[in-house]
């Protein structure tokens, strides 16, 4: 950030109590050190901060403060993703890979933020394609996953998967995850996929639910082209989400491409940030009682 900010937005599903009660907690302690707050134009929202248009929050802070789960980070993400603007994530959510702050360092993390006290994390994009068979195209941008999934429950999908132009293998499975290094510890994991450095220029493909043993997640470039293809079955139908959000049905004939978007997102960590001991914190990993801290 070059200067000091002076605008933060706010998001989060202001009517969960505990987002709320971090809501007044962070609109206090900024209104205390001089500083707007905005909030996107709806009525659970009024009592935070100044009222405006969703799609006006990224273009007049300088800081995004997402108060919620990863989902809620999710949606703040693709709100900054034209901007540029740096995102803060306070967990009141389940796990918390992405919004890391805890409840009770939000002032100390606002305060770092205000003072450039904070490190940046770069998180690259993903773009996703969807070329429908009977014309027009659809973009979206992804921070975790790009998810192609059966449609109707109990019927297995038959699908090709191709990168870079070179076919790779024919699936019969649930679907599959296209996920970003940062989507790694999302949807991917629970399809057996790695948990991959989030600075690792790379992407996971997992099948979701594979009807062989041998379809296993494999890890490419995230430079590479990952296209899916519908085989043409009778009944055969799909739909695409893009980090959780419904883009569009899927069939045979339509063209679905996943590839690197020249955008990324700017998370802000307080100093000391370790992935790793966040990793051990969301997973219970490292419990035999010995102290590894430096």
């Amino acid at each position: 950030m070059p200067s000091a900010p002076r605008t933060f937005a706010l998001v989060g599903r202001f009517s969960d109590p505990r987002v709320a009660e971090s809501a007044v907690t962070a609109v206090t302690h900024l209104s205390g050190r001089g500083i707007t707050v905005l909030v996107a134009d709806d009525a659970e929202a009024a009592a935070f901060g100044v009222r405006v248009p969703e799609r006006d929050l990224a273009e007049r802070a300088d800081v995004m403060l997402a108060i919620g789960g990863d989902g809620t980070l999710l949606y703040a993400a693709r709100l900054v993703a034209h901007r540029g603007i740096p995102l803060l994530g306070i967990n009141r959510g389940r796990l918390g890979f992405l919004t890391d702050v805890l409840p009770q360092d939000i002032t100390a993390s606002i305060d770092a933020a205000l003072d450039g006290a904070c490190d940046i994390d770069q998180r690259p994009l993903l773009e996703a394609h969807l070329d429908k068979a009977q014309g027009g195209r659809q973009t979206q941008l992804a921070l975790n996953d790009v998810v192609m999934q059966k449609y109707d429950t109990g019927r297995m999908l038959d699908f090709e998967s191709w990168i870079d132009d070179r076919f790779v293998n024919t699936h019969g499975a649930d679907g599959v995850v296209v996920a970003s290094a940062t989507g790694s510890t999302a949807y991917a994991l629970s399809c057996g996929g790695p948990i991959v450095e989030p600075h690792l220029d790379v992407v996971v493909v997992a099948p979701i639910c594979p009807h062989t043993l041998s379809d296993r997640p494999i890890v490419v470039s995230r430079r590479s082209t990952v296209e899916i293809r519908l085989l043409d079955r009778p009944g055969t139908r799909a739909h695409v989400t893009v980090d959780g959000l419904v883009m569009d049905d899927l069939v045979a004939g339509d063209r679905l491409a996943v590839g690197p978007s020249a955008l990324s997102i700017r998370l802000l960590h307080p100093k000391g940030y370790d992935y790793y001991r966040l990793l051990r914190s969301k997973l219970h990993w490292g419990r035999g009682g010995h102290d590894h801290t430096r």
